[in-house]
C-alpha cells in the first residue's frame, strides 16, 4: 500500500471517483454543501502550497483518499477521509490519517483539526489514537450529529 500526493492526471480521476462514493455513502445529495463544485474543481482548496489531496494504492487499485484543507492563520482541517469498503481492516484508514498529520506538519500549521459523525465509533476510536481531541465550542456550520476534533501539531 502506498499513499500518493494528487494534484493532476488519472489519480485526480481516481480520487474523485472515491469523493463520490464517500459521499452517496452519506446519503447525501450532490448539491449538499456545494460537493458538485468541489468536485468538479478539485484538487481547488487542497491544492499545494497550503493544501493536499491524497490516495492510497493498494494492489495497484484506488483504496481511499484524504484531503487537508487550509483555514484561517495557522490552522488546517482533514477532510473526505475514506476507505472503499472492500479495503476496510487492513489499516488504509491509518496510514492516510498519519499521512495527512505528516503533511500538515511539513506545511506548518499548527492545528489539524476535522469531524466525523456520532454512529462512527472506529473512525472516533482511531482519531482518538492519535491525539484528537474534542472542539468545544464546535463550528456553527457542523451538522448536529457531527463531532468536531482538533490535534495540536
Amino acid at each position: 500500500m502506498e499513499i500518493v500526493p494528487v494534484t493532476s492526471g488519472a489519480n485526480l480521476g481516481h480520487v474523485r471517483a472515491l469523493l463520490q462514493e464517500y459521499w452517496t455513502s452519506f446519503g447525501f445529495t450532490p448539491c449538499f454543501q456545494g460537493f458538485s463544485a468541489e468536485l468538479a474543481g478539485l484538487p481547488g482548496a487542497y491544492s499545494p502550497p497550503r493544501g493536499r489531496l491524497g490516495l492510497a494504492m493498494k494492489d495497484g487499485q484506488p483504496a481511499g483518499c484524504v484531503a487537508l484543507c487550509p483555514l484561517e492563520g495557522s490552522f488546517c482541517e482533514a477532510r473526505r477521509l475514506f476507505v472503499r469498503h472492500e479495503f476496510r481492516g487492513c489499516g488504509i484508514g491509518r496510514a492516510l490519517l498519519e499521512w495527512i498529520i505528516a503533511e500538515a506538519r511539513a506545511a506548518g500549521y499548527r492545528e489539524l483539526r476535522g469531524h466525523t459523525l456520532q454512529v462512527m465509533d472506529r473512525a472516533l476510536a482511531m482519531y482518538a489514537r492519535h491525539g484528537f481531541e474534542r472542539l468545544s465550542p464546535p463550528p456553527p456550520d457542523l451538522p448536529p450529529d457531527a463531532i468536531p476534533l482538533r490535534l495540536r501539531l
